[in-house]
């Protein structure tokens, strides 16, 4: 949020402006993230303040500042793995988690795609839509796609 406020006010006194990118998580949907409840309250926290500060800019007539969020789906991180102890979790893990270098493969060309088209729209960039997560689920089920792929099911 600090980070936010300074990039703003650096931001709209510069002839281009700029583009500010926060990130979502698990929780950001406002579904429960057992065991992890404080980094879920501040991935759903994250949305609400993109929204608000969008709604703050475009009632100050703040045109070329914009504030985008962007959604990488599930990453295989320190605090996921550390998460993997259960066989549903794993199961899912394995399906649709990727690496952050995957994850930064889809993103950063997305995100270097908005200052060049020169767009002052706020874009929510997803890397695991809806439709990706159920054909991964379907293609594990009908084809035992991706078992054990990061973490070893029972």
């Amino acid at each position: 949020m600090l980070c936010c406020r300074e990039a703003i006010n650096m931001m709209w006194n510069q002839p281009r402006g700029g583009h500010i990118f926060n990130i979502d998580g698990a929780g950001s949907d406002g579904r429960p993230t057992p065991r992890f409840a404080a980094y879920g309250a501040t991935k759903r926290s994250v949305v609400h303040l993109t929204k608000s500060l969008q709604a703050e800019l475009q009632m100050n007539e703040v045109n070329n500042v914009v504030v985008h969020n962007l959604s990488p789906g599930m990453v295989t991180t320190d605090l996921l793995m550390s998460g993997a102890t259960t066989k549903q979790a794993k199961f899912f893990i394995n399906i649709l988690a990727e690496t952050p270098d995957v994850v930064a493969d889809y993103l950063v060309p997305n995100i270097r795609e908005i200052p060049t088209k020169q767009s002052m729209k706020p874009t929510y960039i997803r890397f695991l839509t809806g439709l990706k997560a159920y054909s991964r689920i379907f293609s594990r089920i009908a084809f035992g796609a991706r078992r054990n792929k990061y973490v070893a099911e029972d």
